[in-house]
C-alpha cells in the first residue's frame, strides 16, 4: 500500500522517473547517479488523479527526481525550502511560482515544458561532494539546547547543535536527507565524502557589499500562498521563497510597510508585552546571535514597531507551522533575500 501511495503522489505531481518506473516500484536508490540521471516521464492513464492521503507506515523515501527538481529550483530562486526529495506544500509552491514566471500555467505540477524549463537555467550537476573538515567536527555546538526562551538566553552564542545539522543547512537540505544519501559516511569524523545538493553554501556574517545586484525594491507577503515574492527595482520578479507568516497569537500586519534596516547575526531581545505562549518571564531577556537564534542568522526590521522578515533555527518547518507573528524564512532564504534589499524598499501584505 506504501509504495502505491507513492506512486500515485508523484504522478499526481507529474513527477515520475524512468528508473523507477521500470522498476515498477517505489522510487529508485537514492545515489548521485540515480538524481543526475532522474528524468521526466509523463504519468501513466489514470495516474494524474488526486493521490489519497497515505496511511501510518507508507513509504516516505526521497525520491531522486524530486532532489534534482528542488535543487533546481532553490539554484533559480524558486525555494522549495528545506530539500527533502518528497512531494509537499512547499515544493508546489516553488513550482507554481516558476511556472508562472515563465509565463506557462500557475499549476503546483510538474509538466514536461516545466520541467524542460527547469533544466534549461543551470547545465551544472545538481549534487556534488563535500569532505568533512577538521573545523567542521569540533564546532564548537551547543551540547543542549534549551527548548524555552528564557533558558536559551543562558546559553551563550546560539550554534549549531552538532555537525548533522551544521551541514544540512549549509546545503539547504533535510538532515534526514543529508544521512539518506550519506548512510555510510560518519558526520563525526573528518575526512569523510558526502553527497550534497549543489547549492550556494549558507555564508556567516555581514554580506559585503549589500545590497548586491539585483537589488530588491519591493517585497510581497503572500498569506494566501504562504509565500514572500523580492521584486527588483525595475519590478522584475527575482526570487520566491516559502514562508511562516503569523498566527492566531499573533496575525500578521496589514496593509504595508518599508525596510528600516538589515541585520545579519542579530541578537534577540524579548519584550514580556509580546506575551508568547510558553514565556513566563516579566523581565526582558536577550539571546545571543547563532543559526538557533529565535530569529536565525538575520533580521530585516519593518517600520511596523517589533515586526520583520528574519530566518529560523527550523528550517524544515518554514511554511509547515505558524510563527510569532513575523516572516519566518530558512536561513539561508533570508540572507539571500537580505543581502539584496534595500533599504526603504516597499513590503506589502497580501491578504488571503
Amino acid at each position: 500500500m506504501g509504495r502505491a501511495w507513492m506512486r500515485g503522489a508523484l504522478a499526481a505531481l507529474g513527477v515520475w522517473s524512468a528508473a523507477a518506473q521500470a522498476a515498477g516500484s517505489g522510487a529508485p536508490d537514492l545515489t548521485r547517479e540515480a538524481i543526475e540521471n532522474a528524468a521526466f516521464r509523463e504519468p501513466q492513464d489514470g495516474a494524474s488523479k488526486a493521490a489519497k492521503k497515505p496511511k501510518k507506515g507508507a513509504d516516505k523515501k526521497p525520491d531522486p527526481l524530486l532532489v534534482k527538481v528542488q535543487v533546481l529550483l532553490d539554484r533559480a530562486r524558486f525555494s522549495p525550502g528545506a530539500i527533502d526529495g518528497r512531494d509537499g506544500e512547499n515544493l508546489r509552491g516553488a513550482l507554481r511560482a516558476f511556472a508562472a514566471a515563465q509565463g506557462l500555467p500557475a499549476e503546483d505540477r510538474l509538466t514536461r515544458e516545466l520541467f524542460d524549463r527547469l533544466q534549461a537555467t543551470s547545465k551544472d550537476p545538481v549534487v556534488t561532494q563535500y569532505t568533512i573538515t577538521e573545523e567542521d567536527v569540533k564546532g564548537p555546538f551547543v551540547e543542549r539546547m534549551p527548548s524555552k526562551m528564557e533558558e536559551q538566553a543562558e546559553v551563550g552564542p546560539m550554534r549549531y547543535t552538532n555537525t548533522r545539522e551544521m551541514l544540512a543547512e549549509r546545503f539547504h537540505m533535510q538532515r534526514d536527507l543529508l544521512s539518506a544519501l550519506n548512510s555510510d559516511v560518519p558526520l563525526d569524523k573528518a575526512g569523510g565524502t558526502l553527497v550534497v545538493a549543489a547549492v550556494p553554501p549558507l555564508g556567516e556574517g555581514k554580506v559585503e557589499g549589500a545590497p548586491v545586484a539585483p537589488k530588491v525594491g519591493r517585497i510581497e507577503v503572500d498569506k494566501r500562498t504562504k509565500r514572500v515574492r523580492a521584486y527588483a527595482e525595475d519590478g522584475t520578479l527575482t526570487a520566491d521563497y516559502p514562508a511562516s507568516i503569523g498566527s492566531d497569537e499573533k496575525p500578521a500586519p496589514d496593509g504595508s510597510a518599508k525596510v528600516k534596516a538589515v541585520a545579519f547575526d542579530p541578537w534577540y531581545t524579548y519584550n514580556p508585552k509580546y506575551q508568547f505562549k510558553g514565556v513566563k518571564t516579566n523581565k526582558k531577556f536577550s539571546i545571543h546571535p547563532g543559526p538557533n537564534n529565535p530569529v536565525g542568522t538575520v533580521w530585516i526590521d519593518l517600520s511596523i514597531p517589533s515586526y520583520g522578515i528574519h530566518g529560523t533555527p527550523d528550517p524544515e518547518k518554514v511554511g509547515k507551522t505558524e510563527s510569532h507573528g513575523c516572516i519566518r524564512l530558512t536561513n539561508w532564504d533570508a540572507r539571500d533575500l537580505a543581502s539584496h534589499t534595500t533599504k526603504g524598499a516597499k513590503v506589502e501584505f497580501l491578504e488571503k
